[in-house]
């Protein structure tokens, strides 16, 4: 009886030590988590690697060329191109649960191919909606399946030097790795040419390296407060970061959301240091809702706004004759109104080209995005140059593939007609166009004037 009592107690003793051990292991482990720890785990699956390829195309033999000749007749074109592919990495995250993605423009700037890979191993073929040479942004879209968990934007007005920042990103390829450190110093300037420098940057300590360019800069609240940019090849414990008041100034435009969506709120709110109506335009559906000049938005469908930017993403995805409820503040008092969109007419985008640049345009023929590795959606074939008019001034010629007008890509002929209804007569414009050709493939970019 006695020994069956012991062995009892021995296999007791022997289950309860595992599981105190564990308990206490458990326990320290908790204790050892950290902000930086609780940040990384919060932000990782709303950032991406950004792989991207530039296809070199050389000389060699190829069905493309035949479909050059029959569909402009061009007889005596050299045949056929081999190709090879450069791959490099980068970093991004996201903005909106729909799939837009942030990263730097020099990260997708010679881009053929551009896929986002997820920490758990999902890929997307990304887009580039719009990109901004001058502030290193960028922003892309990849068409995702459900909803996407997104950073939230901070801000960086406020920043403190030696307070504890978190980068992640995927320096030389290493996927999604997180590096900490302090803010260093702010408004740093660093020249990338004698026509281009960054200015407004945060520099820190935290490791910065190639790869992680497009990345988030978080705080420990995990709080989007810049966004790294490797830009210094030379630099050693020193990284610099865009300041996310930046990104917020220029992301309403890089969005353009109503253009986009063919919409009109006729509502513009600034983007200082709180999101106020700077502008209601006369018998738009702002001024029908009792919109005013100076009102403070609080709201958008529920969600809080806090700065002017935050009302372009609750525009992302509504379409003319949605009615959204809004919350503002006069006076002191607050006031809900309810904001009808209204639909903005399509322009006539080849005839609009014509006039205006000077040039005809055609959708890219599926033979060619196919032979080139391009998606159809990623430029529009010149067919026909007006001589001596703005596209031929610029530079560009019959069969170059037009990328973006601006900041902004074109994708369709619509899309580009509804870009130069909003660029003013004479206004100059940046260009970019893939070239190709007996010798090869080439991004180029150039200044036009638009009549």
């Amino acid at each position: 009886m006695h020994v069956r009592i012991l062995i009892g107690l021995l296999m007791i003793v022997a289950v309860a030590a595992p599981t105190a051990r564990g308990d206490e292991r458990a326990e320290q482990r908790q204790r050892r988590r950290s902000p930086v720890v609780e940040v990384f785990e919060n932000a990782r699956d709303a950032v991406v690697n950004v792989s991207s390829t530039e296809i070199v195309t050389v000389r060699s033999r190829s069905p493309i060329d035949s479909f050059f000749q029959d569909f402009f007749e061009m007889p005596g074109r050299p045949r056929g191109m081999r190709q090879y592919k450069l791959n490099s990495v980068g970093s991004g995250f996201l903005i909106h649960p729909d799939g837009y993605i942030v990263t730097n423009a020099h990260v997708v700037a010679h881009s053929a191919e551009l896929k986002a890979i997820f920490a758990d191993g999902r890929e997307y073929p990304a887009r580039i909606i719009a990109s901004d040479q001058n502030r290193d942004l960028a922003v892309l879209k990849i068409a995702a399946e459900s909803s996407l968990p997104t950073l939230p934007l901070g801000r960086s007005d406020d920043l403190m030097v030696g307070e504890t920042v978190i980068a992640i990103g995927n320096p030389f390829g290493y996927q999604h790795t997180v590096t900490a450190g302090v803010v260093s110093a702010v408004n740093r300037e660093v020249a990338i040419s004698e026509d281009l420098s960054f200015t407004g940057l945060i520099q820190t300590d935290a490791s910065i390296n190639p790869g992680n360019s497009g990345g988030p800069l978080l705080n420990v609240l995990g709080e989007l407060i810049g966004v790294n940019s490797a830009i210094r090849g030379d630099a050693e414990n020193i990284g610099f970061a865009i300041a996310v008041d930046q990104l917020r100034e220029v992301l309403p435009a890089l969005l353009d959301v109503e253009r986009r969506q063919r919409i009109v709120s006729g509502l513009k709110v600034g983007n200082l240091a709180e999101p106020r109506v700077t502008e209601v335009t006369p018998g738009s559906p702002a001024d029908e809702a009792g919109v005013h000049i100076g009102d403070l938005l609080l709201a958008v469908e529920g969600r809080p706004v806090s700065k002017g930017v935050d009302f372009d993403i609750a525009l992302i995805n509504h379409q003319a004759g949605d009615t959204l409820d809004i919350t503002l503040r006069r006076g002191g008092q607050e006031i809900d109104a309810k904001l009808r969109l209204d639909r903005r007419p399509a322009p006539d985008g080849k005839e609009l080209a014509q006039a205006r640049l000077g040039m005809e345009v055609y959708p890219l023929p599926q033979e060619i995005a196919e032979e080139l590795k391009l998606s159809r959606s990623a430029g529009l074939l010149v067919t026909e140059i007006e001589p001596g008019g703005p596209a031929d001034q610029a530079g560009i010629q019959r069969r170059d593939i037009l990328l973006a007008l601006g900041r902004h890509s074109v994708p369709t002929v619509d899309e580009l007609g509804q870009l130069l209804e909003m660029i003013k007569s004479g206004e100059v414009v940046s260009v970019n166009v893939l070239r190709v050709d007996r010798w090869g493939k080439a991004k180029l970019q150039g200044p036009l004037r638009v009549r």
